[in-house]
């Protein structure tokens, strides 16, 4: 089991962090001394959590805001918060996601839900906490991924996945975005010399909602062959899924750039390992990272 380091006198946010991956590494890091914020999409459900982690850490230091990755003023609200709270960030923890959606659903801006929610959330929601992010001594971004990235590409022609529509298909291409946008966020820090280490992760087959959730809404429901996979496909709990994520976060080794996930794939102890061929292309990273200021009107002050 991965022993995160000392945290205190650290803030941390973690999306997604009412239930599975996110609700783990929020109590870890709690238990490492962080002052962490629960950024979750419906409060109530953010409280529970909260309640829970304070049940088995009495004195810990964790805080609930709204956060709604499908709607850019959500963010900003959330980013606006903080922000104008001037505290230094030191984590930020982007876990969030929703998984194969199984009819195409397009957020409060018009982006499709898995695009808009995986990626195009989380780059908004990255870029607006950078002032915060720089101001601290050794900022770090992790951002989940998934092992479906390496079966992905970027289809610049149809981002939202308007002419052609795939649950599984725009899953993959949000998290292969997820990974450039970690690598361009890498190479960003390099160049301007900012002190931010980025790094990615993913989870491999972890049992959270995130299997149930996505191919049930609107009424869908998974597939044979999908709900049959399910069982058996090694799968693990998220206090071993949690771990890549917690690593690029915390790990005393991870490197700017860096993926981390299980040793066996699907299972196990966390391992580096290598980035698909499809996140190393750096044109398309920047490319990326150009479009998704284009679409979401947030980018990187000089």
């Amino acid at each position: 089991m991965y022993q995160v380091p000392d945290q205190h006198g650290k803030l941390a946010v973690v999306t997604g962090a009412n239930s599975g991956t996110g609700k783990e590494a929020a109590k870890r890091l709690a238990r490492a001394g962080a002052h962490v914020v629960l950024a979750v999409r419906t409060p109530a459900k953010g409280e529970q959590a909260r309640d829970e982690i304070l049940a088995a850490l009495p004195g810990a230091r964790v805080e609930v805001r709204r956060l709604d990755l499908a709607d850019l003023s959500s963010v900003r609200a959330f980013a606006a918060g903080l922000i104008s709270e001037g505290r230094p960030l030191d984590l930020l923890l982007n876990n969030a996601g929703v998984m194969n959606v199984p009819r195409r659903t397009e957020t409060a801006d018009g982006f499709e839900l898995q695009m808009g929610s995986n990626f195009l959330g989380p780059f908004a929601l990255t870029v607006r906490l950078l002032p915060l992010l720089l101001a601290a001594s050794a900022p770090r971004v992790a951002t989940m991924s998934s092992g479906t990235a390496s079966r992905a590409r970027i289809d610049f022609d149809d981002l939202q996945s308007a002419r052609r529509y795939s649950p599984t298909r725009a899953y993959a291409q949000s998290k292969l975005a997820d990974l450039l946008m970690t690598v361009h966020l890498a190479e960003l820090a390099a160049r301007h010399a900012w002190p931010l280490l980025s790094a990615g992760a993913h989870p491999g087959y972890t049992r959270t909602n995130l299997m149930t959730s996505g191919p049930t809404l609107n009424g869908g429901r998974p597939g044979l062959l999908e709900s049959l996979l399910y069982r058996i496909v090694p799968s693990q709990a998220p206090e071993q899924g949690a771990e890549p994520l917690l690593y690029a976060a915390t790990g005393p080794d991870a490197t700017a750039g860096g993926y981390y996930g299980p040793r066996w794939s699907m299972v196990g102890p966390t391992k580096a390992i290598p980035l698909p061929r499809s996140a190393r292309d750096k044109s398309v990273a920047a490319r990326l990272w150009t479009e998704a200021e284009r679409l979401t009107g947030v980018s990187v002050q000089p």
